[in-house]
């Protein structure tokens, strides 16, 4: 009832990082220069020509419509709006204004 193991050419299987199913030794690989200073053997994912590790953040929108669909698209803090900027201005100089009337306060 032992069966001999498949032949490493005959595994098939499911792949990671969107790279199709099949032999993994078939896959394309990354190629990225190692800090060992050899090439990256992880298998390359599917649209790029480098590994998960690889292949780099996201740089952004490049296109108007992609920056249009940015700045429309939803804003978790709010610290970076225009409001919010404004009130930390209006704040700083509310605290310019005061420090004397307060200084005055202390000292009398």
């Amino acid at each position: 009832m032992n069966e001999e193991p498949p032949d490493k050419a005959m595994r098939r299987g499911r792949l990671k990082n969107g790279n199709p199913g099949g032999d993994l030794s078939k896959a394309p690989r990354c190629g990225a220069k190692t800090r060992a200073g050899t090439p990256c053997q992880q298998a390359a994912m599917r649209g790029k020509r480098r590994c998960r590790m690889h292949g780099g953040g996201s740089t952004g929108p490049r296109t108007p419509e992609g920056m249009a669909r940015m700045r429309a698209s939803k804003i978790k803090h709010g610290l970076k709006t225009k409001e919010a900027k404004e009130l930390r201005k209006l704040i700083r100089e509310l605290d310019r204004l005061c420090k004397p009337m307060a200084r005055e306060e202390r000292d009398s």
